[in-house]
């Protein structure tokens, strides 16, 4: 059973009926708390991570996020892992958690064995004041965790920015774009798809009632037959998708991207790469 069923899914259908409240209650809480809590996370984190002990992480997984997001529905996020010079290990996964979500994990990325990857950015909503922590497993098998406390409030109860026709129209649109390596860097892509991202818990302004969960699930990106990125997403990731990433070239032509969201409609892309990022 995947993490959705057994963790986001019963957590989504109690907060679309106690959004409003609940949300009041947090921002009120949040804007006075000095030393936010560790309550919600020890009493998720054993479901989410199967109760497997989690390393402190700093010094190794490293997570930019700003202290008060602009724009609760859209804040960015950066996950990387530093491996030392002569650390052997590779990165198998990044877990993003958001505590006070109603769905507290916003994604899973699980990296391909050969892919080079140890750093993904992404956006990603808050719905009030919360610790967002980061949870990184390596080929060690250990898990190692950091986090930050981000100000925000409402981001999953935010109406969409864009034009719903217009979404519709352009459903599942990707576009792709690659960045050259810097001096002593690896080179980057990003992935952008056009998908509403609804969370669940958004109103639909003429009706009054809640629009449904609509959103990515199951996002992969390969580079020729290797897989780079594979994420399991929540209701978290923003309204259009947008994932950057490092890689190691393998000398393959192209990248090809597959998404599924929860109806089950799949969108599929490729791209040549250029030969100055082979």
């Amino acid at each position: 059973m995947s993490i959705f069923s057994r963790v986001i899914v019963p957590a989504l259908m109690a907060a679309i009926f106690l959004a409003a409240p609940a949300a009041a209650y947090a921002q009120a809480a949040g804007a006075g708390q000095d030393q936010p809590s560790e309550e919600t996370w020890n009493s998720i984190k054993g479901d989410i991570f199967k109760n497997r002990p989690i390393l402190d992480g700093s010094g190794l997984v490293v997570l930019d996020a700003p202290k008060r997001a602009e724009d609760s529905a859209i804040v960015p996020i950066g996950m990387r892992v530093d491996f030392a010079g002569d650390d052997k290990r590779t990165l198998k996964s990044l877990t993003l958690v958001i505590d006070e979500n109603p769905a507290p994990v916003a994604g899973t990325f699980t990296i391909g064995p050969r892919s080079g990857v140890t750093s993904i950015s992404t956006r990603v909503r808050v719905n009030s004041y919360s610790y967002v922590r980061l949870v990184a497993e390596l080929s060690d098998g250990q898990l190692y965790g950091v986090k930050a406390f981000v100000k925000a409030s409402g981001g999953c109860s935010a109406p969409a920015a864009s034009n719903s026709d217009a979404t519709k129209a352009m459903l599942g649109q990707m576009k792709f774009r690659t960045f050259p390596p810097g001096s002593g860097t690896s080179p980057e892509a990003q992935v952008m798809l056009r998908h509403p991202q609804n969370s669940g818990l958004q109103m639909d302004q003429v009706t009054r009632l809640y629009i449904p969960p609509f959103f990515i699930e199951d996002l992969k990106i390969w580079q020729g037959d290797d897989l780079v990125v594979a994420m399991d997403g929540g209701i978290a990731i923003s309204e259009d998708p947008n994932i950057r990433f490092n890689y190691r070239p393998n000398g393959a032509g192209k990248f090809r991207v597959e998404a599924v969201d929860t109806s089950k409609e799949m969108f599929r892309d490729e791209w040549s790469i250029e030969k100055s990022m082979l």
